[in-house]
């Protein structure tokens, strides 16, 4: 399959952590990989997982990454998030490279909260670590809760609540960081389908608060089709980009279920779920 993927030219500097990338790379929540590869272990047992890949993501953008299992789909949000340095290329967050827990929220596939606090100790902390002033703290924990559906739970317990719930306080956990880049990780593949179909809703309507970009990492066709702004299809490992298509689908103004039983929805679904399947085997 071809590779519909956007050029991207960008200037490189690898002395120094402000990376010259030009304006619109620098801009808060812009992410830009330049020939980007990451291998694991040394000589005859190195495995390249994922690369290269070149991609340029302006702030704003709900950008998908979807693909077979093993694809490295999980690597390249490591790298965004400044967890590992890949082994070539540029990683670019912001203008700069990136560095973990301050260039972006990150949301995993287990929520990680903190059992021994309550759901809106959880959050607290992340307001405390964003410097957000004591006296200011529980106004914006109250409305990062409301947010997520979880205005009522603030004194539950963690082991209180459910998995779905417990997901929800890690998104508001991330969105407490007030960064300019929210990262999730299949966050939803261990739940039920219902459940996973009312967090795909949470996320996508918080996702354009302050013009903040996501990367949101899936193997499903359907919840990329629903969730991304632009979808970014791997090959199989090592992953490359396959597919690059920016969604038709309107990202304000539309009921869930009206946008899901929508025909332009079932197409995207379709085109999305093929391409995978054709780069999982090319």
């Amino acid at each position: 399959m071809p590779s519909t993927q956007r050029d991207c030219r960008v200037s490189s500097s690898s002395s120094s952590q402000i990376v010259d990338t030009g304006r619109s790379a620098g801009e808060r929540g812009a992410i830009r990989l330049h020939n980007v590869s990451q291998r694991y272990g040394t000589g005859a047992d190195a495995v390249t997982a994922v690369g290269p890949v070149d991609l340029d993501v302006p702030p704003g953008e709900f950008l998908v990454l979807v693909g077979a299992s093993g694809c490295g789909k999980s690597t390249l949000l490591r790298l965004i998030a400044g967890f590992e340095p890949a082994t070539s290329g540029e990683v670019v967050v912001s203008g700069a490279v990136p560095v973990p827990g301050v260039s972006s929220g990150v949301v995993f596939q287990q929520p990680r909260l903190f059992p021994w606090k309550t759901v809106g100790g959880n959050v607290d902390l992340a307001l405390k670590y964003a410097k957000v002033p004591k006296s200011e703290r529980a106004a914006r924990r109250d409305e990062l809760l409301e947010r997520v559906g979880l205005d009522d739970t603030a004194h539950r317990r963690i082991w209180e609540i459910s998995g779905g719930q417990q997901q929800r306080v890690a998104i508001a956990r991330a969105l407490a960081a007030e960064t300019s880049l929210l990262l999730l990780d299949e966050p939803f593949a261990a739940l039920d389908a219902l459940t996973r179909e009312r967090l795909q809703e949470d996320v996508r309507a918080v996702s354009s608060d302050n013009g903040r970009t996501n990367v949101f990492v899936t193997h499903s066709a359907d919840e990329a089709a629903f969730l991304g702004s632009r979808i970014v299809v791997l090959t199989k490992r090592p992953g490359r980009v396959a597919l690059d298509l920016t969604s038709p689908l309107p990202r304000t103004g539309v009921e869930p279920e009206e946008l899901r039983g929508s025909p332009e929805y079932a197409a995207l679904r379709a085109e999305i779920g093929a391409a995978v399947k054709e780069a999982a085997v090319a």
